[in-house]
């Protein structure tokens, strides 16, 4: 589906210098679970081109990657592409900025929003040193912000997921990752003080 042209380029994003989670590898473990999960899906193309394409433009500094992303699938040349496919595709990558299911879609459209975001947090249910990895590349990617200020920055965001009813939306994301999501959440807490 994803033109010869557009995937080096997309590779190519996901190399840049200032990435140590964000990176293709991220894109890879994506691509993993998509396959393991493309039977229950609705609009599987969809959900690919989400995974392929939202983190596609990523600088720690900017608030607005989520939409920067979406701009660049939206202007990409891919001819055979359905508009539908597209724009389910678009809105998918657009609720990574808060990583809620938005309100009115059909209940196929949430039941595919679903799985994708919850694969994309599968990396908060991993197994602990895979977590504590996860976090100290994030670490990373911020390391332009002073110690003190990232912990409490990233205390408030870990927190707030932490608050919520729950993490996972579909019925596969909360029994394979909640549990072990909470308790990964809430030992990173403790250890940012």
């Amino acid at each position: 589906m994803i033109p010869e042209a557009v995937l080096p380029d997309l590779q190519r994003r996901y190399a840049e210098p200032q990435r140590h989670y964000h990176t293709w590898d991220h894109i890879q473990a994506l691509l993993g679970w998509f396959g393991q999960r493309r039977s229950h899906l609705h609009d599987p193309a969809a959900v690919e081109l989400a995974i392929l394409f939202h983190d596609a433009v990523y600088d720690p500094t900017r608030s607005d990657n989520e939409a920067e992303s979406a701009r660049l699938l939206a202007d990409a040349q891919l001819p055979r592409l359905d508009d539908a496919v597209r724009a389910r595709a678009l809105r998918m990558i657009e609720a990574t900025a808060r990583h809620e299911i938005p309100a009115g879609l059909a209940p196929a459209d949430q039941s595919d929003m679903a799985e994708f975001l919850d694969m994309d947090l599968s990396i908060l249910g991993a197994r602990t040193e895979v977590f504590d990895a996860y976090e100290q590349a994030i670490r990373r990617e911020y390391a332009f912000v002073p110690e003190a200020l990232y912990h409490e920055a990233r205390r408030g965001i870990l927190q707030r997921f932490l608050e919520r009813e729950r993490l996972y939306f579909s019925d596969w994301g909360r029994e394979r990752f909640e549990a072990t999501a909470r308790a990964n959440l809430a030992a990173s807490i403790a250890a940012l003080g």
